[in-house]
């Protein structure tokens, strides 16, 4: 991670000592606010201090009681100019709330009225550790830190100087498997993607962003804990899916869904996380770092049916065309 990056992430370490911070909302709207639900988990998963994840016309409107001077607010948006989060970022200041925002856009509208902006990198030439989930990961991590002193998180903040090389191998490892998954899927009309835990949020933006905004694809993410609610209803040979098999604690889920499925599905496909090499990787860290991996591997699997169907992920029919 750059040092211009860790400086960031310790102003607001620094800004947060001698306050009580009883409530962590995160907000901001589709591909970043699914960015944002890892940190929400692993703050409810590793601290008692609740989080909750808003998207940011909600939080703006329907604005929580308990945003006030001991919430942390912690937005994202990769232009920084998003309306609804620039929205957030500013109600949650009016309320009294320490304000960050993530942004690639540093200058941006979000990163003014945050009070603590943190830029992150992008582009295929990017570190992987300097790229907005590692940045989200490094802040949680310092955060946690800062709380309870153990040593776990220094783990987890040195697994992120890993991310490149670990992002470079997992793409290597993946490259025939979802090279081979485009063509097979290039026809298909929809696609849904299930997963639990920390992976819920990489499986919401699959479905929402991936392949409904940047394929015009028909697509649902199904938490592993619902499917036998309602969803698996659908399940039939011809159905496509896509699961993340965490190596979490809800690793049980997946499985359920996975026995099910495979049974009557011939297009279902799983992303074992059991099958990175983590073995650079202290077990503290691996279960947050596998969560970033997976994204990678979805990414080249979204990029090779984006080539296979000749359909560009930066075309829009809607967004940014017009007003709405």
């Amino acid at each position: 991670m750059r040092t211009e990056h860790q400086e960031q992430i310790n102003k607001v370490i620094e800004g947060l000592q001698g306050k009580s911070i009883t409530h962590v909302y995160f907000t901001a709207c589709g591909g970043s606010q699914a960015v944002l639900m890892a940190g929400q988990y692993i703050i409810d998963k590793e601290t008692s201090i609740p989080a909750h994840v808003y998207t940011a016309n909600e939080f703006v409107y329907d604005t929580p009681k308990e945003v006030n001077d001991h919430a942390l607010v912690i937005t994202c948006s990769h232009s920084g100019n998003t309306p609804e989060t620039v929205n957030a970022a500013k109600k949650a200041r009016e309320k009294g709330a320490i304000v960050v925002a993530l942004s690639n856009e540093i200058a941006s509208p979000l990163c003014q009225a945050a009070e603590y902006p943190i830029h992150y990198d992008w582009g295929k030439e990017a570190d992987a550790s300097d790229l907005n989930k590692a940045i989200l990961y490094g802040l949680v991590f310092k955060l946690l830190s800062t709380l309870d002193g153990s040593e776990k998180w220094e783990i987890c903040l040195k697994a992120l100087s890993k991310l490149n090389e670990l992002t470079i191998k997992t793409k290597k490892e993946n490259a025939e498997f979802t090279k081979q998954w485009g063509k097979d899927s290039k026809r298909d009309n929809i696609i849904y993607t299930i997963g639990s835990g920390i992976n819920y949020g990489e499986v919401y933006s699959t479905a929402a962003c991936w392949f409904m905004e940047m394929q015009w694809l028909h697509s649902n993410s199904i938490h592993s804990g619902e499917f036998f609610h309602g969803p698996f209803e659908i399940v039939d040979f011809d159905v496509p899916f896509i699961l993340i098999k965490s190596i979490g604690s809800t690793r049980y889920l997946d499985e359920r869904v996975e026995k099910f499925t495979a049974k009557f599905s011939d297009r279902f496909v799983v992303l074992d996380q059991a099958d990175f090499d983590l073995t650079s990787v202290e077990e503290e860290a691996r279960e947050y770092i596998a969560a970033i991996l997976s994204g990678v591997v979805i990414r080249q699997m979204v990029e090779s049916i984006a080539f296979e169907r000749g359909h560009s992920l930066d075309v829009r029919r809607y967004m940014w065309q017009m007003e709405y």
